[in-house]
C-alpha cells in the first residue's frame, strides 16, 4: 500500500495535492471531509491532511491500510511539500498523537 501513498509525492501544491488524495482516499469508501492547510518549518513546506470517511469502519480500513494516525478525532497525514522549483522528493510520513481531554476537576 505504500505505492498508494507514493503518488502524494509529486505534488507540490495543495490544489495538486487534494485531488490525490481524495481519489487515493476514496478506494477506501466515501471521505465526508477533507481540509489540507499548509505550513512552513525551517525551510521546507508542508500539506496537514485532516480527514474524516462516512464511517468509523472506512477510517479503520484507511488506518490500517495506509497506516495513517489520529489527531482530535479526525485522520491525519502530513506531506512533504516539493519545493517550488523543482527538487528532493517529497517525504510522506502519519501523525500518530494522542487525543487530549479536557481534565474534570473533583466536586
Amino acid at each position: 500500500m505504500k505505492d498508494l501513498l507514493e503518488s502524494l509525492e509529486n505534488c507540490n501544491e495543495i490544489s495538486e495535492l487534494k485531488p490525490v488524495l481524495h481519489a487515493l482516499c476514496t478506494r477506501f469508501g466515501s471521505v465526508s471531509r477533507l481540509d489540507v492547510l499548509t505550513a512552513s518549518q525551517a525551510g521546507r513546506r508542508q500539506a496537514l491532511c485532516f480527514l474524516r470517511m462516512q464511517s468509523a469502519e472506512e477510517e479503520e480500513t484507511l488506518v490500517r491500510e495506509l497506516g495513517i494516525g489520529r489527531f482530535g478525532g479526525a485522520l491525519v497525514l502530513v506531506v512533504d511539500l516539493l519545493p517550488r522549483k523543482g527538487g528532493v522528493p517529497a517525504v510522506l510520513r502519519s501523525v500518530t498523537a494522542p487525543v487530549l481531554q479536557p481534565q474534570r476537576k473533583a466536586a
